[in-house]
């Protein structure tokens, strides 16, 4: 049905405005109220419905019939129709395009909201792809993968894990501690996997059971075999902790105490702010702070790492 839609002071008003130019009555029309009409402080806010013909039969139930080959679409292109279609029942603009098919299926989706088609870390793009793949293996006596990207992230997405991989087997080897990753998809373990399988000094396993399975990296000089795996996310604290100079205090860029701020366990005993170095020629200068003061000190640091686990 094709609905027209009428605005009135009131609902009943925009019904009969309808029903008038659309030569209906009631009876015979399907009515939608969209908004009420209410007055506000200044002004009002106008009553809307839509009205359409009713039909004289209505479907009682909605099938969707399975998308199957009748020979003259490819394995690729049934995945799209499929795709194209599913799309508009989630209210996505998006346009698919099938960009290979031989061994694999190879399909790229071009979205005005991209994270609608994504998700966090891929996780919907995973979902529309393993649809992708069942549709176009219909009827098939051998698997075909089919491949559902989107304006390039699974490459990204790769690059990024290639860089957290090699982070995170540095910051394994150099604290001799397991790391333990959150728990990824099959797919984006294998990229881990492989991105560590020849590098010197580490292996990786996965544990757990789906969907929290999980891959560990472990040094080859492993200090204490039977000590749990460091969270992955615990590596930006760790390095704010090494800049500090130790826990409790901001040490100064050799790595020192005496220099910039001295404060808790890792500073000055008196556990208030000592002084700041302005960088003058007299090693010992700068501006005296009394503990108790007013001042409150800001420390402006780059909070990030180069070893940060940014995922």
């Amino acid at each position: 049905m094709k609905y027209t839609e009428f605005t009135g002071k009131t609902v009943d008003e925009a019904v009969e405005k309808g029903l008038k130019e659309l030569s209906l009555t009631r009876e015979t029309a399907d009515i939608r109220v969209l908004e009420e009409g209410k007055k506000k402080l200044f002004g009002a806010v106008k009553a809307r419905v839509e009205i359409a013909p009713k039909e004289e039969t209505v479907a009682e139930e909605t099938v969707v019939a399975p998308i199957v080959s009748d020979g003259t679409m490819s394995d690729g292109e049934r995945a799209v129709v499929f795709l194209e279609g599913l799309f508009k029942l989630l209210n996505i603009t998006a346009c698919t395009e099938l960009v290979s098919e031989g061994d694999k299926v190879e399909i790229n989706v071009t979205a005005a909201n991209t994270t609608a088609v994504i998700g966090k870390h891929g996780a919907t793009l995973d979902a529309i792809q393993t649809l992708a793949g069942a549709v176009a293996n219909t009827g098939r006596d051998d698997y075909k993968r089919v491949v559902v990207d989107c304006e390039n992230y699974r490459e990204n997405r790769e690059a990024t894990l290639n860089k957290l991989a090699e982070n995170l087997a540095q910051k394994a080897i150099r604290l001799q501690k397991k790391i333990q990753l959150e728990p990824m998809n099959p797919y984006e373990r294998r990229i881990i996997h492989a991105a560590l399988s020849s590098y010197e000094g580490v292996k990786t396993e996965s544990e757990g059971k789906e969907p929290n399975r999980y891959i560990v990296v472990i040094p080859d000089n492993l200090e204490d075999p039977t000590a749990p795996a460091i969270p992955a996310r615990n590596e930006r604290r760790d390095s704010r902790n090494e800049r500090r100079g130790g826990k409790g205090g901001y040490g100064n860029r050799n790595g020192g105490r005496s220099g910039g701020y001295n404060r808790g366990k890792g500073g000055n005993k008196s556990g208030g702010y000592k002084k700041f170095n302005q960088g003058g020629n007299n090693a010992s200068g700068g501006t005296s702070l009394k503990a108790g003061s007013d001042f409150f000190g800001i420390f402006l640091g780059n909070s990030g790492n180069k070893n940060d686990d940014k995922e």
